[in-house]
């Protein structure tokens, strides 16, 4: 897996990549329903690389959007965030329920320099993963082929392939 990331909240040229990456963003999600084709113009602008089959519903919140890799027929439901201030890797056949996080992004631990600055680590998904609604994946997890993350729960730890995991923390519920 990459090593953490560190950057500063401060950095002028980040924050012109969460302008354009936020300009887009407001533009996608304020796209017509059926204009399939402006949709993936935009998303193909912005994430870091896709394929086909991609579908993200509206209200899709995103930190930089380049650090998104998105594999063949990929569903995201309403109101996908993913803080991407490192790398997010999402396999090939993948469903996301409404109501997902995926949080590369992280602060610092001192409150005197929590605003300051910050750090970032990356969230592998495997091929045919199902994540539910209402989940939340911190960075550093790699989530395995084949798994299914329940309804509701909290990622703090890598899954291993073929399983069912869920809870806060989330634990594995039975091998498939």
């Amino acid at each position: 897996m990459d090593e953490r990331i560190e950057y500063k909240r401060n950095d002028s040229a980040l924050a012109t990549k969460f302008k354009k990456a936020g300009k887009l963003i407001q533009q996608y999600n304020q796209v017509d329903y059926d204009n399939t084709g402006l949709k993936i113009s935009i998303l193909t602008e912005l994430l870091g690389s896709l394929n086909e089959g991609i579908n993200i519903e509206h209200n899709f919140h995103c930190d930089l959007g380049y650090n998104i890799h998105v594999g063949k027929n990929f569903y995201a439901g309403y109101n996908f965030t993913v803080l991407d201030m490192a790398v997010v890797r999402i396999g090939d056949n993948c469903l996301i329920a409404p109501n997902v996080g995926l949080y590369t992004a992280g602060h610092n631990i001192n409150p005197i320099d929590r605003h300051k600055s910050g750090h970032a680590s990356p969230i592998y998904i495997g091929n045919n993963v199902w994540i539910g609604g209402h989940v939340a994946i911190v960075g550093g997890v790699t989530i395995g082929d084949n798994s299914i993350v329940a309804a509701g729960s909290v990622v703090i730890k890598d899954v291993p392939p073929n399983t069912i995991v869920g809870g806060n923390p989330a634990k594995i519920i039975r091998e498939i």
